[in-house]
């Protein structure tokens, strides 16, 4: 067995570098602003787990942008920044040096979006947007295929444009009906220059990877810690906020977000009305302090969609979170949940109306 080069020694110091700036994460828990409550404080600390999952996930073992590998940022149980439980997302890490090849086959998923991101979430909490192509910019082969070229470069045909701080591509795939409905198959594959066979991994690297993967933790945690801070400061309505604050943190501009904080005593409910313009999708989920998605696998009462809602006689919608099915509207279940955030989304509409949003007591 090679035996570690000169000057480096054993590497157990690194390791524990790792656990301590991944404990630096847990202040998030402590913050003032942060629920004292069981169910939120233990979700907390699951949700913590769950970030170091995908940390790295991404960057240790998906990190080698010369060999790109997709991979499911969330999923049925990791969860970040209000997820989609109509999504499926994937990702992919790259480099602006570099140029890529995604091929695939569009089946029947509804939409379809790719978006090339500089991911800044371990330093300023953003993952600004460098170029964007989805279904309805797209021309296709025989049988729904298409092919896509991924560069800093202009090319012809489907082209994504990159930049020269792109360092992610981001896969999303929404569905009305998940059920029936069948994703894209999508591969990605760098073209011209790059090595052969993936480098022998040193000291450094590693190092590098898992520190990274213990700030990107913490950065990701504390960015959607205060955004809770920020609809809390606004109860029960639709927060007033730019949208642009979520298209910089990695948001589809096909999308309006309609965030909230909701607040309620034992007995209350949260009432929202709207009604729906001319749009491709539209969805609504509860999620909690985290800005995490509830158990939408198990529990298919915390979202509803386009497809599931039933409407009122005049087109409109009317949603009622609340711990029991009240007998009307449309029942969202608070899943033991007192207070956390939730959101509205309207995808690819005409107009954005704001749902009205009323506290009733039952």
């Amino acid at each position: 067995m090679n035996e570690i080069p000169t000057g480096h020694g054993k590497l157990g110091h690194v390791w524990r570098e790792f656990c301590d700036r991944l404990a630096d994460a847990g202040e998030v828990l402590m913050h003032d602003a942060a629920p004292s409550t069981a169910i939120d404080q233990a979700e907390g600390l699951r949700y913590l787990s769950r970030l170091t999952r995908t940390a790295l996930n991404m960057l240790v073992d998906s990190a080698d942008p010369d060999f790109p590998r997709l991979f499911l940022l969330c999923d049925d149980k990791i969860k970040i920044g209000a997820d989609n439980p109509d999504n499926l997302y994937q990702q992919c890490v790259v480099s602006p040096d570099r140029e890529y090849r995604i091929t695939g086959k569009r089946n029947s998923v509804p939409y379809f979006s790719i978006g090339s991101k500089a991911n800044r979430y371990a330093t300023e909490g953003t993952m600004v947007s460098t170029g964007e192509i989805e279904f309805a910019d797209m021309e296709f082969g025989p049988g729904g295929t298409f092919e896509i070229v991924a560069s800093k470069d202009r090319k012809p045909g489907n082209w994504l444009p990159m930049s020269d701080d792109t360092s992610l591509l981001i896969v999303r795939q929404t569905f009305d009906d998940k059920k029936t409905q069948v994703p894209a198959e999508v591969q990605v594959e760098r073209i011209g220059q790059g090595p052969a066979v993936p480098g022998i991994l040193s000291p450094e690297i590693i190092e590098k990877q898992l520190l990274g993967a213990a700030q990107w933790v913490r950065g990701t945690a504390s960015t959607f810690a205060d955004w809770s801070e920020w609809f809390k400061a606004q109860p029960n309505r639709i927060f007033d906020g730019d949208q642009s604050i979520f298209y910089r943190a990695g948001g589809d501009p096909n999308i309006w977000y309609g965030h909230l904080y909701f607040d309620l005593a034992p007995g209350e409910a949260l009432v929202i009305r709207a009604m729906p313009p001319e749009c491709r999708m539209w969805n609504f989920q509860l999620d909690n302090w985290w800005m995490e998605s509830l158990d939408h696998v198990n529990n298919p009462r915390v979202w509803l969609n386009n497809t599931m809602a039933k409407y009122e006689d005049d087109g409109s919608v009317v949603v009622v979170c609340a711990d029991a099915d009240p007998g009307f509207g449309n029942w969202i279940d608070l899943a033991g949940h007192r207070s956390g955030t939730a959101l509205w989304r309207w995808i690819g509409a005409s107009e954005f109306p704001v749902p009205q949003v009323e506290v009733v007591k039952f």
